[in-house]
């Protein structure tokens, strides 16, 4: 059966057909490290907490990691940095499998599946080809028929289907913002830039003296892109960095743009991410996007039902396709 697998900073999600319904399941991308103790364990197992032991140590894994950080008074750890494995976290490797083995399991007839990546950004000095292969050669070893496909491109398949795969797609994402422009599911253009969640949480941090991760809690609870905030709250400096972030995604489109001949075409817009979900965010996106004046003929704007499981969706299409080629290559041959 086919598969689409979206391998975010944040969170991995895995995507699948399962009769008529596509099937989601979702991991956060991070891991809690504590001292390995039997009493410590038998609390976990108690908890039904998804860990493994290795080395004298426990890593408590995924979303439970977040749970449990503020009650051992450790920080969470995170095995990739803006969009990609993380040179800096010697355990990112290990701890990216297991949790990618936790949500694929392994396959015993070369399943198809598809698996999302960074372009390379503009404003980074990072190549993401050693993130892909890594990626790749983890899930063959599960047993997959492995390929990778662009973020950005991943969000035009998942919406914007029923314009023939010709728009914008801009997934705005944790640690990067990916954009492709493709025409008839071509990518004309394709990159990313080093902004995303994480960027705004960092700078709102540091503009109002409030940690990180209450940053983030706020954002991904209350906060509201249409609404009014006291001045030197955490709640007006989101609003200004989620601003100042989508004016720069929207800048480098244009410049982007500006290096080729775009192919005359309507071409709509979809945007995708996480990092998308604050109310009023297409609003702001289509507002600044109107005064950018690009040089392609935009349609419309729509942002995804689903933000944070759009890239896993694309990547599952991309997949059924593939499959699909492959049964009717062998029925030919018979």
């Amino acid at each position: 059966m086919a598969k689409g697998l979206d391998v975010g900073t944040m969170n991995i999600v895995c995507a699948e057909k399962k009769g008529e319904v596509v099937s989601f399941t979702k991991q956060r991308n991070a891991f809690l490290e504590l001292e390995a103790s039997d009493l410590t364990k038998n609390m976990l197992e108690t908890a039904k907490v998804l860990y493994v032991e290795k080395d004298d140590k426990i890593y408590i894994l995924g979303e439970d990691a977040f749970k449990f950080a503020n009650v051992f008074r450790r920080p969470v750890r995170r095995p990739m940095k803006h969009g990609i494995i993380s040179p800096e976290e010697k355990e990112s490797i290990p701890i990216i499998r297991l949790i990618l083995q936790r949500l694929l399991g392994n396959s015993n007839n070369k399943e198809v599946l598809y698996v999302s990546s960074p372009a390379n950004p503009v404003d980074l000095n990072v190549n993401v080809l050693y993130h892909k292969k890594t990626i790749e050669a983890l899930t063959r070893k599960f047993g997959y028929e492995t390929y990778v496909i662009d973020e950005g491109l991943a969000a035009v398949y998942s919406e914007l289907g029923k314009y023939d795969f010709t728009g914008v797609g801009v997934s705005v994402g944790a640690g990067l913002t990916n954009v492709t422009v493709a025409y008839l599911a071509t990518p004309v253009i394709s990159f990313s830039i080093a902004r995303g969640g994480d960027w705004i949480d960092e700078q709102v941090s540091i503009a109002t003296g409030v940690p990180k991760e209450r940053v983030t809690a706020i954002k991904e609870s209350s906060f509201s892109l249409d609404s009014e905030y006291e001045l030197g709250s955490v709640e007006g400096a989101l609003s200004i960095y989620y601003d100042a972030l989508i004016t720069y995604i929207i800048q480098n489109l244009k410049r982007k743009l500006s290096e080729v001949t775009p192919p005359e075409a309507e071409f709509p817009v979809a945007i995708v991410g996480g990092s998308t979900k604050p109310k009023g965010f297409i609003e702001l996106f289509e507002k600044r996007l109107i005064e950018a004046n690009l040089p392609i003929d935009i349609t419309k704007i729509q942002i995804a039902r689903d933000p944070l499981y759009s890239v896993a969706r694309g990547c599952l299409v991309a997949a059924l396709t593939k499959e699909k080629e492959g049964e009717n290559l062998s029925e030919g041959e018979q």
